[in-house]
């Protein structure tokens, strides 16, 4: 039987399952492929939170905390064994040399800002930048694609010039995966680490802002500020994280490195059956 906090965080859950519900209809998933991925999730964290004396929970003890039995339990442990759990999302080259023009001091002008490169020649150019950053891509064709999405352009004397810090990704499931795993599971992980009992004296920043009276017909002229502020807080933050990648990069092997993200976003209710429900 469940106790009133224990409802009152699913009904929680209820409220932000909602939009992952539309989403995955969307895409044509089901009940039964996501509680599958539930379990899995269940399964996991069990497994590693759980155990004593550094070991992995055994299989009972995950049965009894998850309500699965242990033959399911088992299953979902062998499939997460085999990878088919598994999520990663990988930088592509063109990312990485968009990050690297915007990051490394060998391609920067005096304001600290991406100097216009040639393609090829003595010094630092687009080539020799492509060489260090780009893997296996050959240089002219890391400019043909950059150019093709709008990501640098090429003046008349050939010198090439970045105009966008971030390449969105092209299809409508890249853009949810990249959104999920950058976006909802840093901000998810925050919340759960700032409600555990065993770490309230550390605790993460998390802000929000939100109001249940905008009239509508402010809402265009809120977004656009949003907007504009959101994209100056957002590369201020992508600015201060380049700096200590560059700062401390000869030594990051030595001491180990961490994952962090910093998270910022604009929000308003369009669905109609949680309007002034949270």
């Amino acid at each position: 039987m469940q106790n009133d906090v224990q409802q009152q965080i699913l009904k929680a859950f209820f409220i932000v399952l909602r939009p992952v519900a539309r989403i995955l209809l969307r895409f044509g998933i089901g009940f039964r492929e996501f509680s599958e991925v539930a379990k899995a999730a269940f399964v996991d964290v069990a497994t590693s939170d759980y155990g004593l004396r550094g070991r992995p929970t055994n299989i009972s003890r995950v049965a009894v905390m998850t309500g699965l039995t242990r033959k399911e339990v088992r299953r979902v442990r062998d499939k997460i064994s085999d990878g088919e759990a598994a999520v990663g999302i990988k930088t592509t080259p063109m990312s990485e040399i968009l990050h690297r023009w915007h990051s490394e001091g060998d391609y920067l002008d005096s304001t600290g800002r991406p100097a216009p490169l040639p393609f090829a020649g003595e010094g630092n150019s687009f080539s020799s930048l492509v060489r260090r950053f780009g893997g296996d891509i050959p240089p002219g064709a890391m400019r043909t694609e950059l150019k093709r999405v709008g990501a640098v352009t090429e003046a008349s004397d050939g010198k090439l010039t970045v105009v966008k810090r971030t390449l969105h990704p092209a299809g409508a499931h890249e853009k949810l995966v990249v959104g999920l795993v950058h976006a909802v599971y840093p901000l998810a992980a925050t919340i759960a680490h700032n409600v555990d009992p065993g770490r309230e004296d550390e605790s993460w920043p998390q802000f929000s802002a939100y109001s249940q009276s905008i009239r509508k017909n402010d809402l265009s002229r809120l977004r656009r500020i949003s907007t504009d502020r959101l994209s100056e807080v957002a590369e201020s933050f992508d600015d201060l994280l380049m700096a200590y990648e560059t700062l401390h990069e000869s030594d990051s092997s030595e001491n180990g490195t961490k994952t962090l993200a910093i998270g910022v976003y604009y929000f308003e209710e369009r669905d109609a059956a949680m309007e002034n429900k949270w």
